[in-house]
């Protein structure tokens, strides 16, 4: 075993990488059976050790130990295996909210080469009505506006809103008819 705690610290402040040496013998495989107690990894618990021993060495000038050295690495040891679960914890939050999306969000690659499509086609379609009727489906569809307030916005009747709604209805499902059965299979899978 090496000098007092006042003596060691002295010693790794000025470098004294014999000092270090023979800390790390003596408290290598101690603290890593302490922190393979929290881990349940030995490879994990060796790291944590070995970062331990790599930060004490770093910071080596800045040393202010007020207990014993033994105490202070094992101290060092538990809050970073605590850092380490803590981490760890996140990662897995992490994954599980990426894998949930994934599943939820990103249906497989057939699937999101019909939507495609389809959307696509709706476009087209869109764009195929009259000027006053894609404007009156826009405004109803897309951004969700009942018919009165389309009329106060499009300075127009409320009946004048319903028939060029009706129209354009009419002009999608022609135009669309062709994806009814698509577009009800896209809707299912969603269900």
């Amino acid at each position: 075993m090496i000098e007092p705690r006042k003596d060691i610290v002295a010693a790794l402040r000025q470098g004294d990488s014999v000092v270090f040496e023979q800390l790390f013998d003596d408290y290598y495989e101690r603290l890593c059976n302490y922190a393979n107690s929290f881990l349940d990894d030995i490879d994990e618990s060796e790291e944590v050790v070995q970062s331990t021993f790599i930060t004490l060495w770093e910071k080596r000038d800045k040393l202010d130990i007020q207990i014993s050295v033994k105490s202070y690495l094992y101290q060092a040891v538990h809050n970073q295996c605590l850092n380490k679960i803590k981490h760890d914890r996140v990662k897995q939050s992490h994954f599980e909210y990426i894998t949930y999306q994934n599943n939820v969000e990103a249906p497989d690659g057939y699937q999101r080469m019909i939507e495609k499509e389809l959307a696509e086609k709706i476009r087209i379609a869109v764009e195929s009505l009259p000027q006053q009727c894609r404007m009156v489906f826009t405004l109803s569809r897309f951004e969700n506006l009942s018919y009165a307030e389309i009329a106060a916005q499009l300075n127009l009747s409320v009946k004048t809103v319903e028939n060029h709604m009706g129209k354009a209805l009419r002009i999608m499902r022609t135009e669309l008819s062709d994806y009814l059965p698509l577009l009800i299979w896209l809707l299912l899978s969603y269900f």
